[in-house]
């Protein structure tokens, strides 16, 4: 890939902000020299790299601010929303309507194009935007350092996590990766037009993240094996709504059975460099656990 170059005219809204994946597209947008709106719920920015605006997915007041002058847009899908195309379908219209070209959606690898909720968000994409991208990640390495997650959470409280991965592998990857394809997709000349499936470079099994946790940490890290039900369960306690909390573990007996046991070479290919290792994560935040 030929470097990133500055964006004369681009105006750029990124929503969501303030997660995982939007902090990282805001700070290497405005390095970029393109003017960024940052989009939160609170409609507030920590610096002056970008245009803090208010905006919330169930407030359509707050839709039409966020979209003036805008030429590109990154989606983050509401949170705990059991079908978020219902809210994201009429902004992607009105986004249209207001003549902006392109859109890069985050997506999720286990969901297809035309599944319920994000997968008919993705078709939409395809089929009424002029120039789109959608990423469709493996597994976040942040859930295991996010105290708002229920794997973050019972890592660093008990040492411990219950998943109904089985011994199913994941090519989890580092959120700063998936930012950085994000990133070219919003600024390359050419429109990627495709979906990305984003992973890190090993598949590893939840076994193999609490052996690297006990190696780094110095401190004891097990996995407990557990049925969808009980995995449900485990992630109700954690303060997930029960119906998200039954489709991710639907989503882990999906691991379980091999659906996600793959690597891809996206980040290279888009990016031009490797993404980060778990192991490297986990020694970067290693005095989280500790």
């Amino acid at each position: 890939m030929t470097p990133l170059q500055r964006q004369d005219g681009a105006r750029a809204l990124v929503i969501g902000a303030a997660g995982n994946t939007g902090r990282h597209i805001v700070t290497r947008l405005s390095e970029l020299g393109v003017p960024v709106r940052a989009a939160t719920r609170r409609g507030t920015w920590q610096d002056g790299s970008a245009e803090p605006v208010r905006f919330d997915w169930a407030d359509v007041a707050s839709h039409d601010a966020a979209l003036e002058g805008v030429d590109r847009m990154y989606l983050l899908a509401p949170g705990l929303v059991d079908d978020p195309s219902v809210l994201m379908l009429p902004f992607i219209e009105r986004a249209r309507a207001r003549r902006v070209r392109r859109a890069v959606l985050l997506s999720s690898s286990v969901i297809p194009e035309g599944a319920p909720g994000i997968g008919v968000v993705h078709q939409a994409l395809r089929e009424r935007m002029p120039e789109w991208t959608v990423l469709q990640p493996s597994w976040f390495m942040q859930n295991f350092v996010s105290p708002q997650h229920h794997l973050g959470a019972a890592i660093q409280r008990e040492g411990r996590m219950a998943t109904a991965t089985g011994q199913g592998r994941v090519g989890f990857i580092d959120a700063e990766d998936i930012a950085e394809v994000a990133v070219r997709a919003l600024t390359d000349a050419r429109a990627h037009d495709t979906a990305h499936v984003i992973t890190g470079p090993q598949a590893l099994s939840y076994d193999d993240i609490a052996t690297i946790l006990t190696r780094v940490t110095g401190r004891p890290v097990q996995h407990q094996a557990a049925s969808a039900e009980e995995a449900q369960r485990f992630m109700e306690a954690g303060g997930i709504p029960a119906p998200y909390a039954r489709f991710l573990a639907q989503r882990e007996e999906m691991i379980r059975n091999g659906k996600e046991d793959r690597v891809t070479p996206t980040v290279a290919r888009v990016t031009g460099r490797e993404p980060r290792s778990f192991e490297s994560f986990a020694m970067a935040h290693a005095a989280h656990w500790r």
